[in-house]
């Protein structure tokens, strides 16, 4: 018989059984599990309490059977698994398991939770629109690239979900923000939302979220999501027909005031646009006064937008994120996540991509995630095209070698670094590698030995020559660079853009 006595452990053991197996997502595990509390277990039987229906039906639709198994390969015995919902046990969870900082669903007077077949007509018939959040079943478990638009209203990239968002150290604040708009748009702390990295770093997969979590769970709200440079291109069309149609700047000014959550992705294509940007100023103040969500992305902060102070402002009256580039891990997430999305479309259970090579992959490739994804993608259609059950990691090496845009594969020198950071700020090589000590030089001079120590597979003393320094000084300006970083977005910033130009020259 089993021992009943500790289920909290039992439950603890089933946790760390379900996260070994293959396509399982330990973030879900985190974010989710710790949702539910084990309230019965015997032979063959265990019974467990969800807070809300949602979490219920969510955990009986993409994990039960993984529960099951879980509870066979450590008992050794078919198991029927019970969910049920008891409210009162959000405020009595008390064994989280190794729990992370995501945004949790919420749970209070103003949320109501629906199952996916009660009518909403009914519902919004009995509770007033505003204070209300309709969960749904609303994730899918692909990772795709987005599909264009038919309009700018209501009419979502469903692919582009909280679900299928790999999450890491480098975007999860952005993302639990993200989230927490979505699911109650308008708070003011967060009102507009600003998120900001360099492209290819999930900026509008975010905003899109955003968008498709609104309209499956608020489908009374209009969402309008447009990218700056169709905001422009609209407003240009407006002026040029205002003329003969007096009513079309209008129309162009009522279409986005109109909106409940209004999402305009890539700001800093506005800079220069002194027309637009007054009209959006006007715009983001009439909806935001009016309690309605506003959420921008750009590829730098907004301090860092060459346009008027009040519309720096502005932008950054809310709540202002930052994506970073991701980390080995959230990469290494990436590639598994594409790899699962083919399994399942092409239903091929059986197909796997070697894991040295999987891990090679996430190493070599640049920050910018769409490049990560089409070089899995190469690797898989080459595994496809030539009916190869595996693939080694040279053939890789060979199939990738001229993959990524000036990635990691590009041969550098210290040279070539030397002449960016010069050019860059405005520093002659004499002066990079002599003795002048005045401030802009050793902040120079520091920044190229860290760039070169990042970027390069030398050791200290090798580089240090190239700046007529010892190996000491070499790893001094590596140490003072990597304390600023953590503490400077705007030395983050910075060393992006170098990196850029080092990788494009």
């Amino acid at each position: 018989m089993m021992d009943s006595s500790n289920i909290q452990q039992a439950w603890l053991d089933v946790c760390e059984q379900i996260k070994k197996y293959e396509g399982v997502d330990s973030t879900q595990i985190n974010a989710f599990f710790s949702r539910l509390v084990p309230q019965a277990i015997s032979d063959g039987f265990l019974m467990i309490t969800a807070d809300n229906e949602f979490i219920k039906t969510w955990i009986e639709r993409h994990y039960l059977e993984f529960i099951r198994q879980a509870l066979q390969d450590l008992y050794h015995m078919p198991f029927t698994v019970l969910i049920e919902i008891d409210e009162s046990a959000a405020k009595n969870i008390s064994i989280p398991v190794n729990p992370v900082p995501v945004q949790p669903i919420p749970t209070s007077e103003n949320v109501v939770y629906v199952p996916v077949q009660q009518h909403q007509e009914q519902f919004h018939s009995n509770y007033p629109a505003q204070n209300v959040l309709i969960k749904e079943e609303n994730y899918i478990d692909v990772y795709k690239e987005p599909k264009p638009l038919p309009d700018q209203t209501n009419n979502p990239t469903s692919m582009l979900t909280f679900e299928n968002f790999v999450i890491g150290d480098s975007n999860r604040m952005a993302y639990s923000m993200a989230v927490s708009v979505a699911e109650m748009p308008g708070k003011a702390h967060l009102n507009p939302l600003f998120i900001y990295g360099k492209s290819g770093l999930g900026k509008t997969h975010l905003m899109r979220a955003i968008q498709n979590y609104i309209h499956e769970t608020q489908p009374n709200l209009r969402t309008v999501y447009v990218d700056s440079a169709e905001l422009l291109s609209d407003y240009m069309d407006a002026s040029a027909a205002h003329d003969k149609e007096k009513t079309s700047f209008r129309n162009f000014k009522t279409h986005y005031e109109e909106a409940d959550v209004l999402l305009i992705d890539d700001v800093q294509y506005l800079q220069g646009k002194k027309q637009t940007l007054d009209i959006v100023f006007q715009i983001l103040n009439k909806i935001t006064d009016m309690g309605k969500q506003v959420v921008l992305s750009a590829d730098r902060a907004p301090k860092n937008i060459d346009i008027d102070e009040r519309y720096k402002s502005r932008f950054n009256s809310g709540a202002t994120f930052d994506i970073q580039p991701p980390e080995i891990e959230t990469k290494l997430g990436i590639v598994k996540s594409c790899i699962q999305d083919y399994k399942e479309n092409e239903k091929k259970p059986d197909f796997n991509i070697p894991e040295n090579v999987q891990i090679y992959i996430a190493e070599i490739s640049s920050s910018n995630i769409r490049e990560l994804k089409s070089a899995v993608t190469k690797v898989i259609y080459q595994m496809v095209y030539f009916n190869q059950s595996t693939i080694t990691l040279d053939e890789v090496k060979s199939l990738l070698e001229n993959h990524f845009s000036g990635g990691s594969t590009k041969r550098l020198t210290i040279a070539d670094i030397q002449k960016v950071v010069e050019e860059f700020y405005k520093v002659s090589h004499a002066d990079l590698v002599g003795k002048k000590r005045t401030r802009n030089i050793i902040y120079a001079r520091q920044i190229a030995i860290w760039l070169c120590r990042q970027l390069l597979d030398l050791p200290y003393n090798d580089i240090g020559k190239k700046f007529n320094r010892d190996h000491s000084t070499a790893m001094y300006s590596v140490s003072e660079v990597e304390k600023a970083i953590k503490e400077s977005r705007e030395l983050r910033e910075e060393i992006e853009l170098l990196q850029q130009k080092i990788k494009e020259d």
